[in-house]
């Protein structure tokens, strides 16, 4: 493999001298990136999600189940190795321009340099909302899609906006996430507290500690918060695993006994969207979509 780096690298880079470039801002700190690359790489699902949304075609993606908000994406397109693990033969052969990787390939970024320009647009669960608009902004001027970019941005405010008024007064709000039978729950400073805190929710339980696996709980501890809602994401759906689903998990006497269960308000959110895709824009769109829906389903 690294003969095939070391020669691509030599043929790549000196293309890259002469061509059009503008300064981003990634996961890593500033950085400059060509302008306007025609044969785009991407091993983060968010940044597919982005640049779908923008109108820019891929030429390689990673190999997986596709979620049902990016099968259009996805679909018919090369694949070169999976998220983990990029095929560096296969990507060798292709010499892309540009390299999106991020999030789960984050690792892989150091490796993926050798090869072509690479950027790690990781979107931190902790800044979710802010990494969010600053990858839609970057992309935006990679491509030259500025305008696209901010009307993107600008229908993420107003969804947001509408969101917040849906759910004022309507109660408060515990967020689980289901993987088999084990329940883990999640704060305002998780990977999906920016439901609390950008969709204006309440936390059922201001105490919970952030993890990046959320923290464990049991059912009796669901009863005893007694939420007025529960939106739950079903990992198992989400990368397609077999085992018990969600509703059946949390179908027993002590979650029957919540407010949430007893005024309907258990919500089951598009589990791909926020656990595999978080922070992609048409991703928070609809999952934003999904609350407010929700929300207005209520008398305040």
């Amino acid at each position: 493999m690294k003969t095939i780096l070391a020669t691509l690298t030599a043929a790549a880079l000196p293309a890259f001298a002469f061509a059009q470039t503008v300064d981003i801002d990634t996961a890593a700190g500033p950085a400059t990136v060509q302008v306007a690359p025609e044969k785009v790489v991407a091993f983060d699902l968010a940044a597919v999600d982005d640049l779908d949304a923008l109108g820019v075609t891929l030429a390689g993606v990673p190999a997986i189940a596709p979620p049902a908000r990016l099968a259009d994406a996805l679909a018919g397109k090369p694949t070169v190795g999976t998220l983990f693990e990029p095929d560096f033969e296969a990507l060798a052969v292709m010499a892309p321009d540009l390299i999106v990787a991020g999030g789960r390939s984050q690792k892989q970024v150091g490796a993926l340099g050798q090869v072509a320009p690479t950027i790690d647009m990781t979107i931190a669960g902790e800044t979710l909302v802010d990494d969010a608009r600053a990858r839609v902004t970057a992309y935006g001027a990679i491509f030259g899609r500025e305008e696209a970019a901010q009307t993107l941005l600008d229908d993420l405010d107003t969804a947001m906006a509408q969101a917040k008024a849906a759910a004022e007064g309507k109660g408060d709000v515990l967020i689980l996430l289901t993987n088999g039978g084990k329940v883990s729950a999640y704060g305002d400073d998780s990977r999906f507290g920016w439901l609390h805190t950008a969709l204006g929710l309440p936390e059922a339980y201001p105490d919970l500690t952030a993890e990046t696996h959320g923290e464990a709980v049991s059912f009796e501890f669901i009863a005893d918060v007694d939420p007025d809602w529960l939106f739950v994401i079903d990992r198992g759906a989400a990368i397609g695993q077999e085992g018990e689903a969600a509703a059946a998990t949390l179908d027993n006497p002590l979650v029957a006994g919540t407010t949430a269960a007893k005024e309907g308000q258990i919500v089951y959110l598009d589990a791909a969207s926020l656990y595999l895709v978080g922070g992609g824009i048409q991703s928070m769109m609809g999952t934003i979509e999904e609350v407010t829906v929700a929300m207005k389903g209520v008398a305040g």
